[in-house]
C-alpha cells in the first residue's frame, strides 16, 4: 500500500473491515468499553491489514467532547411545565450515554424562541454536536437547522421526506396497539381527538390512527373525530363544547396526548358520562399525573431515556466518521399501559 492510499483509510473503513460499528472500533482503539477480546482482535487486525493511522486531532479536541441539547419552545403549547418530567427523561438518557462516551452535555433552554435565535445558539459554537428537541419545530425549521454546520440530531419529531437525523417514538406501532385493544374490547364506534397545535407528532398520530383502523377493518366517522388545543384548560373547554353539541358519543376515544386526554375526560365527566363504563379514553405519553387521575389514564409509555441515549450514539458516530453520512431516522416503539380509563 503506497502513501497516497494510506491517507485515504478512515476509521469507518477499519470498522467495516472488522465487521463492527465505527463507535466500537473507536472504543477499541482508545482502550475503552466493555468489548470482547475477539472483537478487539478483529479491530486490531483490520488496523494492521489496512495500515490505518489513528487520528487524534479532532477526536481528542475539547470541542468534539462538548455536546449541546437545545430544549426549544417556540409557542410553548407542548414544551411547557406539564411536560418537564417527559423532557427530563430525554436528558437523563442523553447524560448517561454522553458520560459513557466521554462527552460533556450542556443543556440550553430556549423559550418563545424564533429561528434566528435558535441558529444563534448553535452557529460559531465550540461544539462537537447538537441534539435539538424538535417537538415544536416546523419543517422549515428543521431544514434551516440542518444547514447549521454542526452534527445535529432531532428528537421528539419526525419528517420522513427531509434529509436530517431523527430519533422519535414509533407512532404507527404504538397506536396500532391502542386500536387493536379497542377492537378486542368489542367497540364498534371509536373516535380520535387530535390537536390543531403545530406539532409534527400530532399529525403523525392522526395518520397512524387512520392506518390502524383501515388495517383492522374498523369504520370511523367524521362525527367522532375532532381537534382541540394542546393545553389542559383549552383542551377541556373545546372538548366540552364539541361533546355537548353531539347527539351521541363514541364508545372509545384515542387522544393525541395525555394533556388532551385529561381535558377530554374532565369534559365527559362533567357531561355525566361514566369512564370507562360509558366511554373509554386512552392518551399518549404516560405523564406522571396519568396514574393519579380518577380514573387513572390508559396511555402509551414512550421510552424517553432510550431515545435520548440513541441520539447521543448517532452524534458519536457522526463525529468519529469525520464525514457526511446519509441521514439516520430511528423509531423506538412504546408500550400500551392499561389503567382504569379503558374497559
Amino acid at each position: 500500500m503506497d502513501k497516497t492510499s494510506k491517507k485515504t483509510v478512515t476509521l469507518r473503513q477499519v470498522a467495516e473491515h472488522a465487521k463492527v460499528s465505527t463507535s466500537t472500533a473507536s472504543l477499541v482503539l482508545n482502550g475503552k468499553g466493555d468489548i470482547s477480546q475477539a472483537t478487539r482482535d478483529r479491530v486490531h487486525t483490520a488496523v494492521s491489514e489496512l495500515d490505518y493511522r489513528l487520528k487524534v486531532t479532532k477526536s481528542k479536541s475539547v470541542s468534539s467532547l462538548k455536546l449541546r441539547f437545545l430544549k426549544i419552545a417556540k409557542h410553548g403549547q407542548t414544551v411547557n411545565r406539564d411536560h418537564n418530567h417527559f423532557i427530563s427523561d430525554y436528558i437523563d438518557g442523553m447524560s448517561i450515554e454522553a458520560s459513557r462516551r466521554d462527552y460533556v452535555l450542556e443543556v440550553v433552554t430556549l423559550n418563545d424562541t424564533d429561528l434566528p435565535s435558535i441558529l444563534e445558539a448553535i452557529e460559531g459554537s465550540d461544539l462537537g454536536g447538537v441534539i435539538a428537541l424538535g417537538t415544536e419545530l416546523s419543517e422549515e425549521d428543521i431544514i434551516a437547522l440542518s444547514k447549521c454546520g454542526q452534527c445535529i440530531v432531532f428528537i421528539d419529531t419526525f419528517f420522513p421526506f427531509l434529509e436530517a437525523n431523527f430519533v422519535n417514538m414509533d407512532n404507527d406501532q404504538t397506536i396500532f396497539a391502542v386500536v387493536s385493544s379497542f377492537k378486542k374490547s368489542g367497540f364498534k364506534r371509536i373516535g380520535f381527538v387530535g390537536s390543531h397545535t403545530n406539532v409534527a407528532n400530532f399529525k403523525l398520530r392522526e395518520e397512524a390512527f387512520h392506518r390502524a383502523c383501515s388495517k383492522l377493518d374498523i369504520q370511523t366517522s367524521e362525527r367522532d373525530i375532532f381537534s382541540v388545543a394542546a393545553t389542559r384548560e383549552e383542551a377541556y373547554k373545546q372538548a366540552k363544547l364539541h361533546l355537548e353539541k353531539a347527539d351521541s358519543i363514541a364508545e372509545a376515544y384515542f387522544c393525541v396526548n395525555d394533556i388532551v386526554a385529561f381535558g377530554v375526560m374532565r369534559a365527559l365527566q362533567e357531561l355525566g358520562y361514566n369512564i370507562p363504563f360509558d366511554v373509554s379514553v386512552v392518551g399518549f405519553d404516560n405523564l406522571p399525573m396519568s396514574s393519579l387521575l380518577s380514573p387513572s389514564l390508559t396511555t402509551i409509555d414512550v421510552p424517553k431515556q432510550q431515545i435520548g441515549s440513541m441520539a447521543i450514539r448517532l452524534i458519536d458516530d457522526m463525529i468519529i466518521a469525520h464525514a457526511t453520512n446519509p441521514p439516520i431516522k430511528a423509531l423506538v416503539t412504546g408500550k400500551l399501559i392499561i389503567r382504569e380509563s379503558s374497559s
